[in-house]
């Protein structure tokens, strides 16, 4: 290329000018870049579209102008949202010179929302709810019932295909949304029914007084169809989630109270569990990160409880303190707030970061918490009982921990003996595998690769740490061995950083022993070392249950269904009668090195599951049923879900 030319292709790439800077009318930034406004395009965000138009009419609920919402699943992927409230307004908006609704339809940060008195408090502040779900449709439809018609108009990719119409008489009020996500945004479009019921569940104990219903029309033959309604609110929310867990009181603490302008709202109660559940609420909405809210709550909560106590002699000495840890043990509570302008962390409102919130919530729940342990003296042992008792398992706990770490930090550099460790010292690129006994532990240990691949063998079954604190998991040699092979430390120590294996892949038989220990495991992991598994390091091996083998030509089944097809391919174009031989195998010990290497290990050849929760709340308390120790709840599980279960191992 002549020097000249270069010099000016060298030019045009620095340059930088208005020409450069784009700018994006109407809805056309939601399309652009989707998830800044709803968190992804996966199933959350599909799912968050939904979350959307449902909460402009549980703002209506909440100012008093509706009480009841109804979202119905359409064939072809469309949802229909209506409810009795007052409608949003259809006349021509000043501002725009267009109709109300269609500003509000089309129009990033419009709504009713920012100033004047239509809402008090409203769980839409942001402006961009139903205006990011037409944006984010591929058609859409708003028919508004007001001032005596039914007003219509459609949307094609956030753009109306006409004029807002009046097209029939209407003597009611509401509001009506039905949209159809588009394919362009979304790759897969499926609407979870339970995931939906989950949610409106707790939109109605949240919203006192209003019948949330939902309606599932997406298959012809069978409409399925739930109803919420509930008096008792955030109460009965409390012992929901509580099902099938011991209280350790009687009555639940409830306190409703305003304090500078703020409504405050919280109820809970403990029960023998290890772990701990809090939600808070802002304006209806389920802020998953916490906030100001919770940490106001968490504040009163300790200190309260530890008045409380030196008051009336549970503790005596300054070391007895009760510590937030010991208060939040197997407490479940619900915060609701709601006030003016709440100032989220991000579109998908995930944290509360009023500073202000923080001090109402403190105030109320330490006058009313104060007022309900005089008032309940019972209940109020209860609550320390518990508290006490979480205290001593933390000082026992920590102790053992010291034990842990310091023997980690003595041995190994002293790695546990049963270890295989790899060469590399890059996290990145190194593994663990965690396989069942010595037999798989010795195969594994021949056929990987020792420059990046690790084998910490574990016998037995490992304690089912659901059922016990920590410091009984810690008095385990294998939950210990696997501690100090990983590198993290555990609870208050835990390091991510510290992670010497980006990969930690459970590899166990394929029968029904195996699945048992890889579930201890995965609990383990749930309970102690969460980050592990929400940052994507776990995996799950799937070693092939079949090799099907005919003459000098053999391959792998990872599955029944791939068994058959296997058969199907070896036999073609041979004698039909021609028998293929196939060896099921039960375990990884009963593989060659290479094979276990060929199937299971290999980069290039191996299947791997990586292990993920969609929703932290749910999979807790999906724990808590198969691995605590209530029996009739797990038995009730099994019961419903019998039927789905495949390639039972008896």
């Amino acid at each position: 290329m002549p020097k000249e030319e270069k010099q000016k292709e060298e030019k045009n790439k620095s340059s930088y000018s208005a020409k450069d800077i784009f700018v994006l009318e109407g809805l056309e930034p939601v399309r652009k870049r989707p998830g800044m406004y709803i968190g992804s395009t996966g199933v959350s965000g599909l799912h968050h579209l939904v979350w959307e138009v449902v909460d402009n009419s549980v703002d209506e609920a909440m100012a008093g102008y509706c009480n009841e919402v109804v979202v119905v699943l359409l064939p072809n992927d469309r949802v229909m949202v209506s409810d009795n409230g007052r409608g949003i307004p259809v006349e021509m908006h000043a501002q725009t010179k267009k109709s109300a609704l269609e500003t509000v339809m089309c129009t990033l940060h419009a709504g009713g929302k920012f100033g004047g008195d239509s809402y008090k408090v409203s769980g839409g502040l942001h402006g961009v709810g139903v205006s990011v779900v037409n944006a984010l449709s591929k058609w859409l439809r708003a028919e508004i019932c007001r001032d005596g018609g039914v007003y219509m108009q459609e949307y094609v990719r956030g753009v109306p295909k006409a004029k807002v119409k009046k097209i029939d008489k209407c003597d009611k009020t509401g509001t009506t949304i039905i949209f159809e996500p588009d394919s362009e945004i979304f790759k897969e479009i499926k609407f979870d029914f339970s995931k939906i019921i989950e949610h409106l569940r707790q939109q109605a104990y949240l919203t006192r007084g209003v019948r949330i219903r939902i309606i599932d029309q997406r298959d012809e033959k069978i409409e399925r169809t739930h109803s919420f309604y509930f008096e008792g609110g955030i109460v009965s929310y409390v012992a929901f989630l509580n099902q099938g867990e011991e209280p350790k009181h009687r009555n639940i603490f409830y306190v409703s109270k305003e304090h500078s302008g703020i409504s405050v709202e919280a109820a809970f109660q403990y029960t023998d569990d290890f772990q701990g559940h809090e939600l808070g609420f802002a304006n209806n909405i389920y802020t998953i990160e916490g906030g100001s809210h919770l940490t106001g709550f968490r504040t009163a909560l300790t200190r309260s409880l530890n008045n409380y106590a030196k008051k009336n002699n549970f503790v005596k000495a300054a070391e007895d303190n009760l510590t937030g840890d010991d208060v939040r043990e197997g407490l479940t509570a619900v915060v609701s707030v709601k006030l003016r302008e709440p100032q989220f962390e991000g579109q998908t409102k995930a944290k509360l970061g009023n500073p202000e919130v923080r001090t109402a919530v403190e105030a109320v729940i330490s006058e009313g918490l104060e007022e309900f342990l005089e008032k309940n003296p019972a209940d109020a042992r209860g609550v320390l009982e518990k508290c006490i008792l979480a205290a001593k398992a933390r000082r026992a706990a920590k102790a053992a921990r010291d034990t842990v770490i310091r023997k980690g930090l003595l041995e190994g550099l002293a790695l546990p003996g049963k270890l295989a460790d790899c060469s590399s010292r890059n996290p990145e690129e190194s593994e663990l595998f965690i396989v069942e006994g010595d037999s798989a532990g010795g195969s594994a240990k021949m056929g990987r690769n020792r420059m990046f691949q690790a084998i910490l063998p574990l016998r037995g079954k490992i304690l089912n740490v659901e059922k016990t604190r920590i410091d009984k998991a810690l008095a385990s040699k294998e939950v210990r061995a696997l501690i100090i092979a990983m590198g993290t430390a555990i609870a208050d120590e835990f390091d991510i950083a510290k992670l010497r294996y980006h990969r930690i892949i459970i590899a166990t038989d394929a029968d029904t022993d195996g699945a048992h220990i890889r579930t201890l495991i995965l609990t383990l992991f749930f309970r102690y070392f969460l980050p592990l598994i929400t940052q994507g390091h776990i995996y799950i091996a799937q070693p092939p249950l079949y090799k099907l083998q005919l003459g000098k030509t053999f391959e792998y089944a990872y599955s029944d269904d791939e068994k058959f097809k296997i058969i199907q391919k070896l036999k073609s174009g041979k004698d039909k009668e021609v028998n293929v031989n196939i060896q099921r195998y039960k375990g990884l010990g009963e593989m060659n090195p290479d094979q276990l290497w060929d199937t299971t290990m290999s980069p290039e050849n191996r299947i791997l599951k990586q292990v993920t929760i969609a929703d932290a709340q749910e999979a807790d308390k999906v724990f808590d049923i198969l691995m605590g120790s209530e029996v009739l709840p797990r038995k009730r599980f099994i019961q419903s879900h019998a039927k789905k279960v495949r390639n039972l191992d008896i």
